[in-house]
This record gives structure tokens, C-alpha cells and sequence, in this order.
């Protein structure tokens, strides 16, 4: 996920007879159960005042070996024009009904309609154009078992050059990168929003538990 290597315990074990090893860090989690640190506002700590969870999501991209999103500093509008074509895409989540997924569908053929119509126009449009795709995190595949050259960070105690096998968290991050809307419901997929382009937008439908739940 980290784009490193992993060290299994049995592995160190069996290194470990007659040796001392030292780690500059080291993180340590049990699955589900690893530890977390949040704030009363659910944020991780330095998320926003140290921009933490920028550094992340760059630091991410450059260990899968692609580059990161575009930087807007001041607004979402930067290094973009009233007339280009935004893309989103609606998450599957396996809490959508019958009836939402026909409303959602109804949506993405409405949105879809007025964008063909006005996508020569020049002039100055009332709504943004957008094009929008329904998609399923668990059906991104890699394109191809290609290596990946993955330039060394100055905290990397790696090669200088070093080779990524590309993988499905690879074939999301490429999507990801250009997603201008994300759009989805309550679970896991709110999770990828962390490595969304800066002025990009994640929408969350929520969801109404039903009755005698």
C-alpha cells in the first residue's frame, strides 16, 4: 500500500539470531486493530495546520511512482477555465438500494444530456460541464505487470532507483488524480477523497438506515 517493502516477523526472527538491527522509525499495526490518534473534529492531528495530509497524499503518489496532483494554493478555479469539462465519478456502494440506484442513474443521464448539448458552445454557460462516469473501486485492475522506475525521496533508505511492480492501488491512484468530483456514500470509499487534487470536491450522499434496523 506504501509502496515499500515488508518485513514479516518470522522473516526477522530467523535475521534477528546473533544480530542487532537499528531503525530510524519504525511503524508497527495489528490490521484493524492498529492504533489511532484523531481530534474532536475527526481530523488526524496536523492534518490542516501542518498540512499534513497534503505531504501525505504527495508522498503517496511518489512512492507509486506518479506524479502528483495539480497544486491549487489559493482556489479551485486555479489553472482551470469557466469551459472545461470537469470529471466526476459516482462510487458503487453496496448500501445503495434498488431506488437509489435508479435515481442515480436518472442523474448521470440528466447531467450527461446537458453536457453534450453545450459542450461546443463558447459562450459563457449557466452550469459546468461535466462528465460523469459510474464506477467500482473493485473492478480497477492494473493495466499491465510493467516495472515502475520510482525516484528514491531523501527519506528513503532504498536504492536510488528502484522498481514498482504496478497494482490495482496504482490503477486507482491514476483515476484519482484527475477526479475533479467524487461522489459517494458512507464506508471505505470515503476514505480515497485523501488523495483527491487540490480544489477537487468529495460529495457524500449519506444514507437513511432502514426501518427495524
Amino acid at each position: 500500500f506504501g509502496g515499500l517493502g515488508i518485513l514479516k516477523e518470522s522473516v526477522l526472527n530467523k535475521m534477528s539470531k546473533g544480530n542487532w538491527f537499528m531503525f530510524e522509525e519504525l511503524v508497527m499495526g495489528s490490521g484493524t486493530l492498529c492504533q489511532r490518534c484523531t481530534q474532536p473534529n475527526l481530523q488526524l492531528p496536523g492534518g490542516v495546520e501542518l498540512d499534513a495530509s497534503r505531504l501525505f497524499r504527495d508522498r503517496m503518489y511518489q512512492q507509486h511512482g506518479l506524479i502528483h496532483p495539480i497544486i491549487r494554493q489559493k482556489s479551485s478555479s486555479e489553472k482551470r477555465t469557466s469551459n472545461d469539462l470537469l470529471l466526476a465519478y459516482i462510487i458503487d456502494n453496496k448500501r445503495f438500494t434498488i431506488e437509489d440506484r435508479k435515481e442515480i442513474s436518472y442523474a448521470i443521464d440528466e447531467i450527461t444530456n446537458y453536457t453534450d448539448s453545450h459542450l461546443n458552445e463558447t459562450g459563457k454557460l449557466l452550469w459546468p460541464l461535466v462528465h460523469i462516469s459510474y464506477l467500482s473501486y473493485d473492478q480497477i485492475m492494473h493495466q499491465n505487470d510493467s516495472l515502475i522506475q520510482v525516484n528514491a525521496t531523501p527519506t528513503d533508505c532504498r536504492s536510488p532507483k528502484n522498481e514498482l511492480i504496478e497494482n490495482n492501488f496504482i490503477g486507482k491512484l491514476k483515476i484519482l488524480r484527475k477526479m475533479d468530483i467524487h461522489i459517494t456514500g458512507p464506508g471505505t470509499g470515503q476514505m480515497y477523497q485523501t488523495f483527491l487534487s487540490d480544489g477537487s470536491v468529495t460529495i457524500n450522499l449519506g444514507g437513511v438506515k432502514p426501518r427495524g434496523l
